[in-house]
């Protein structure tokens, strides 16, 4: 009979020591440090002196030019040229919104100035593209000439044409985008730059008021960007998005919760579940900030009516959370075999970083408000909700059945063929010789060595449904990265760090 135990008991032992390395298996400040190097391999326009991803120079130095307009700077969205207004512009919220919700986190790693770098890069450039209160200038570049060349951006010979929105051609996803990242960079500016700060909010107020005056979607204006960033969920999340980050950015205006909590129903807010938050589907995260101001006990006093609204916008936040952890009565998120959120084929990493932001956000908010998550199938704890964000961001890192991280330059297995063109061809500052536009496709795209420049931070699309991956420069689906891929692992890294430092010191504690 004393057989039974012993196994019991090395189960145990075993189960323990697993969930210890769990929590202590990936260097995550080194991870946060390599996610914030990725942002200055994607910077267009001049770069600075202490620019840190060597094998990238100046580029992009006549955008706006031919329509004059300085539209020089801003970030290249992927492996292309192209400056995308609506991802570049969430991709600026996300880190924001890392900044706020873990910064103390980013700056007990030593990455505080590297992240407010890599959000004014961006902010610099709205500032730039802003040129009239009712005008957004909405993408540099064109999508269809940029993919016919494979080139090093330093050496572009593609079109920059400019394209922008206004009253007549409205983009109110665009413009509301773009005032949600500039509002929520407004917040991280507040100390430490009080009158960038102002200036951000300025804009962000003049773009909300454009956005929601001039309505219509921007893939509608902006032609040019349908193939590529189409806005499939309108513009309703957008709008309600910006009102409740510049609600966070004035300090509590009442104008922006009574904008939040009128047009609820109408855009959508309080009426669309769903199982997915990406740059264009807005929903799953401002159902969560809504759910935020609810479980606030230091906020300001709510009436009926808003405690009424904002508790349907808590609701359908819930239900992505718990779709996220298997816990929505059937109607979940796929997963693959080795436990990877899965939405859809082609650049899936994207809804799993995400995720892992929002689940470890929502925990917090949750903690901070002594509640619990009750999901249909059963009652969630906020360290059950940790866990799961964890076990994302580790399947990212290497705990997966490839053994690959795809998070690019980190542990000894990551993607050498990552679908970027600067990357994937001879740095500038090796050789200074022009490559034309088919001369990429012709001695770099095809040859099967690894990539010579590493695209460092960058978390490419990932693996299949089957937990497969290609690591071939041709297979876009998988090994394209893109900097809304990236940007909200900032926070779940700084944060997983610290969470592993913390117990850390508790297992000191626990040993004397």
């Amino acid at each position: 009979m004393a057989k039974p135990v012993i196994v019991v008991l090395l189960a145990l032992s075993v189960l323990l020591h697993h969930s210890a390395l769990t929590i202590c298996a990936f260097d995550y400040s080194d991870a946060l440090s390599k996610s914030l190097m990725y942002f200055e391999a994607q910077r267009s326009g001049h770069l600075p002196y202490n620019q840190r991803v060597s094998w990238r120079h100046h580029s992009g130095l006549t955008d706006g030019l031919q329509q004059g307009v300085d539209l020089v700077g801003g970030y290249y969205d992927a492996g292309d040229h192209v400056k995308f207004g609506l991802p570049m512009a969430f991709t600026i919220t996300m880190l924001s919104w890392s900044a706020i919700e873990f910064g103390d986190e980013i700056a007990e790693a030593g990455q505080h100035r590297h992240a407010l770098e890599a959000i004014k890069w961006g902010t610099d450039y709205f500032v730039k593209a802003h040129t009239h209160p009712n005008v957004l200038w909405a993408e540099v570049g064109d999508g269809d000439t940029d993919h016919y060349c494979w080139q090093r951006p330093e050496d572009m010979t593609t079109s920059r044409q400019a394209f922008k929105i206004d009253a007549d051609n409205p983009g109110s996803d665009l413009a509301g985008e773009t005032a949600a990242a500039m509002a929520a960079a407004s917040i991280v500016f507040r100390k430490s730059n009080p009158h960038y700060s102002h200036l951000l909010l300025h804009h962000a107020q003049q773009l909300f008021e454009f956005a929601d005056k001039y309505r219509g979607k921007y893939d509608s204006s902006v032609v040019a960007a349908k193939s590529y960033y189409a806005s499939v969920s309108g513009y309703g999340d957008e709008l309600l998005w910006a009102a409740l980050w510049l609600y966070r950015a004035t300090g509590g205006s009442g104008k922006y919760l009574e904008y939040v909590v009128d047009k609820a129903e109408a855009f959508g807010g309080t009426g669309w579940a769903i199982k997915e938050f990406s740059w264009d589907v807005k929903y799953a995260g401002l159902q969560i900030l809504a759910a935020k101001l609810l479980l606030d006990l230091n906020g300001p006093p709510l009436d009926e009516k808003q405690k009424e609204i904002l508790g349907q916008y808590r609701a359908k936040a819930e239900y992505y959370v718990c779709a996220c952890l298997e816990k929505n009565n059937g109607t979940n998120v796929d997963r693959t075999p080795g436990g990877l959120l899965y939405v859809r084929q082609w650049n899936n990493m994207q809804y799993v970083s995400n995720a892992a932001f929002l689940l470890l956000a929502y925990s917090d908010y949750l903690a901070q408000s002594g509640r619990q998550l009750h999901c249909p199938d059963e009652v969630v704890t906020s360290e059950e909700m940790v866990d799961f964000a964890r076990s994302q961001a580790d399947y990212i890192l290497g705990s997966n059945p490839k053994g690959i991280s795809y998070l690019v330059g980190f542990g000894r297995k990551y993607p050498k063929k990552v679908h970027h063109r600067g990357s994937s061809i001879v740095a500038y500052k090796d050789n200074k010789g022009f490559i034309g536009c088919t001369q990429g496709y012709d001695e770099w795209y095809g040859h099967r060595k690894p990539n010579p420049n590493v695209l460092v931070g960058a978390i490419v699309g990932g693996p299949d449904g089957r937990d497969d991956f290609r690591d071939r420069r041709g297979n876009y689906m998988q090994t394209e990265a893109c900097t809304y891929n990236t940007a909200p692992m900032v926070g779940v890294f700084a944060r997983l760090n610290h969470l592993k430092s913390q117990h850390h010191l508790q297992k000191l504690s626990s040993s004397y």
